[in-house]
């Protein structure tokens, strides 16, 4: 079992890198908006979720104006950003939850579920070897998609400075 310490370590790692990929998405946006990177900054700290964020680059590369490749690169981009979202987002809204005989350790989700006739919340999930490979292999994927990004606004010659 996964150590705490080697747990939040791991959340870490996955955050950090999580915000400075997604911190990319001003390229994407100063160069699909057609505007400069302090009003890209401006327009991307407006937005006050990475959902907002992801949803402004992929409705500016829908756009006539957007060249069909380019389109297509950045919504795959934005597809597996997104699909890295979810996990980051389980492990930034959840209690975490250690035994400290056993080593066992668990996660409580805090999340509400409402059923038709019933309520549900925190999830139980057991934080074992196979969530933390997750959390692995999310930042791997991660430090791809921020190369990608970085490909994609050299090849468009998007404003980066």
């Amino acid at each position: 079992m996964p150590k705490l310490q080697d747990i939040l370590l791991l959340v870490g790692q996955l955050n950090y890198t999580w915000t400075n990929t997604e911190s990319l998405l001003i390229y994407l946006i100063a160069g699909l908006a057609g505007v400069d990177k302090e009003t890209a900054i401006i327009i991307f700290l407006t937005l006050n979720t990475p959902r907002a964020r992801i949803d402004l680059v992929e409705r500016l590369a829908k756009m006539r104006k957007t060249p069909a490749a380019c389109r297509s690169e950045i919504l795959e981009v934005t597809r597996q950003l997104s699909k890295e979202a979810s996990l980051r987002n389980k492990f930034n809204h959840c209690i975490y939850s250690f035994d400290p005989e056993s080593g066992r350790g668990i996660t409580q989700l805090m999340r509400i579920f409402e059923g038709k006739d019933d309520i549900k919340y925190g999830k139980v999930e057991s934080l074992d070897d196979l969530e933390v490979e997750k959390i692995k292999k999310s930042v791997s994927s991660l430090a791809e998609i921020n190369k990608t990004i970085w490909a994609i606004a050299r090849k468009y010659d998007f404003p980066t400075s």
